[in-house]
């Protein structure tokens, strides 16, 4: 009898059993890169000197880009603004809790997945680094302006403020340095994908590697003859200005809750200011400013405030800009800089026209207060003023640019324009207590300073406050959450930079060019449908 033995076939796994593994694993690198990119640009802002990591971070959004269908460049770009503006952002929700903080920054980054996927669109074009820098501008631009008026900050150009791009603020302002920046990452991007199709195929087509070079170093050529632009000298004589840092009793919302607190501190960091004149220790300023809120009481409807004021304006002996939130019987509130003469008291009055949503006024009250009951701490709205601001203290034009205005382009500029031979940007920064705020919000400021040819002077309530020459030089600043006062001599200039005269044209034409390659884009596609259909 013999016997035989049968294998056992071990049974082979379905191909079909493990795919979705792989599949999945597949596409993690472009989400992964996606979201990596916006953390770097994040990690390029201020107080971080690391504005090189901006066009690395574009150089990988542009390979998760590059190729991709309409909407894997909406979600792609979703990740990539969470990346971005998640810790960007962390700061508006110091002292509310993370629900503001996570809807705005949910929010705002939608303008940036609508912006990648403009840069999807362009990405099969020739030149397409062009295409794509252009349609981010176009994203930052409308960002800027809706919804409730816009919120601008974290503008790729806020975080260049030491970078080598900086001067190309002179000549096209914030658009045009924003589109440089992008423009490099996505050229250093193609610049390295037609290397390595070189090294696989041998093949190097002359007009598509010019291009990538060209976007590539471009933005740095741009910037170099730029650089004469960059002027601090005195057009106008000099001014001596001091600024004041009274401090505030406590951190957060409750910064002004204690009557008087706050405009005590600065007006006695202002008469401590006038017996170091006194005693020769710093020079006789010219005029004086306070931050924005540094009166925490009417004082055209409190007697006492006015009485403070006066003391210590009429001490230190120098017209002097005071903060103060004023409230009108009826109406909405005004939060407004008030020029103060030593001898004739209040003169002239700047009242805020970019009010921050949800801050100082809240849209859709009702709405809102079902995820916050927050919102019931604005009880009164502020309305915005209807002027540009520009004060004649001491015989020097001081433009008017009060905190959170000076994210927008046209609020420097129009002072400018309006003969500002000086800018000054007094502000409030106690409810975002030590945050990344306070620095980002500098950085602006020396872009500004810049973009206009004029020195910029920032008072601010608790840090940091600083002194910025016309090249973005900080050369004075204070400590957060220190009392002090910084006096300095800065040059008065009134000759007008490119970018003010060219004004909102730089970022129009950019929108014409984002505007021209999603034409572009689209007739191809729309040609290539028509193709496969006639074949088909």
């Amino acid at each position: 009898m013999s016997s035989t033995m049968t294998a056992v076939e071990t049974p082979r796994p379905s191909a079909t059993a493990d795919a979705p593994l792989p599949r999945l694993l597949r596409r993690l690198p472009r989400p992964g890169a996606a979201a990596l990119s916006g953390f770097l640009l994040y990690a390029s802002f201020p107080p971080r000197l690391l504005w090189w990591l901006a066009p690395l971070a574009f150089a990988l959004l542009g390979w998760a880009l590059h190729g991709r269908r309409l909407r894997a460049g909406l979600g792609l770009g979703y990740l990539a603004g969470l990346g971005f503006l998640l810790p960007l952002l962390i700061w508006t929700g110091e002292e509310v809790g993370p629900f503001p903080w996570l809807a705005l920054a949910a929010v705002e980054a939608l303008f940036i997945a609508v912006a990648c996927m403009g840069v999807a669109a362009v990405s099969r074009l020739p030149a397409w680094p062009l295409w794509g820098a252009a349609a981010w501008v176009a994203g930052e631009a409308l960002r800027a302006r809706v919804p409730f008026g816009g919120f601008p900050w974290g503008k790729i150009a806020f975080g260049q403020a030491d970078g080598v791009f900086l001067p190309l603020a002179a000549l096209g302002g914030t658009p045009l340095l924003s589109f440089a920046v992008v423009l490099c990452g996505f050229g250093l991007y193609e610049t390295v994908r037609r290397g390595l199709a070189f090294r696989r195929t041998g093949l190097l087509p002359r007009g598509a590697a010019a291009a990538a070079l060209v976007s590539l170093l471009a933005p740095f050529a741009a910037a170099f003859a730029a650089l004469p632009l960059v002027d601090d000298s005195a057009e106008d004589g000099t001014a001596t200005v001091a600024a004041i840092q009274g401090n505030v009793p406590r951190l957060g919302l409750d910064f002004n809750a204690q009557r008087r607190a706050v405009l005590d501190n600065h007006a006695q960091r202002t008469e401590q200011l006038a017996e170091d004149v006194a005693a020769g220790k710093v020079p006789q300023p010219d005029f004086v400013l306070w931050p924005e809120n540094s009166s925490d009481l009417d004082p055209y409807r409190n007697p006492d405030a006015r009485t403070v004021i006066d003391e210590a304006v009429q001490a230190i002996g120098a017209p002097t800009v005071v903060g103060a939130v004023v409230s009108p019987e009826t109406g909405r509130l005004r939060n407004t800089l008030i020029e103060w003469d030593p001898e004739r008291g209040p003169v002239d009055t700047y009242d805020k026209r970019h009010v921050q949503p949800f801050g100082e006024y809240i849209p859709l009250r009702s709405f809102v207060r079902i995820f916050s009951e927050d919102v019931d701490r604005v009880r009164r709205d502020f309305g915005p003023g209807q002027k540009v601001g520009v004060f004649d203290l001491a015989g020097a034009k001081v433009g008017l640019v009060t905190c959170y205005e000076a994210a927008f382009d046209d609020a420097a500029r129009d002072t400018v324009d309006h003969g500002a031979q000086l800018i000054s940007v007094p502000s409030n920064n106690a409810t975002f207590g030590r945050s990344e705020m306070t620095y980002q919000q500098l950085a602006m400021s020396r872009v500004r300073a810049v973009e206009h040819g004029r020195s910029v002077v920032l008072p601010v309530t608790s840090g940091v406050s600083a002194v910025i020459m016309p090249d973005g030089e900080v050369v004075q600043q204070t400590e957060m959450f220190t009392p002090d006062a910084l006096v300095a001599e800065v040059p008065l200039r009134s000759s007008l930079t490119p970018a003010t005269w060219l004004g909102v044209w730089p970022e129009a034409a950019l929108l014409l060019v984002a505007a021209g390659g999603i034409g572009w884009a689209a007739g191809g596609a729309v040609k290539a449908r028509r193709r496969e259909h006639a074949e088909g």
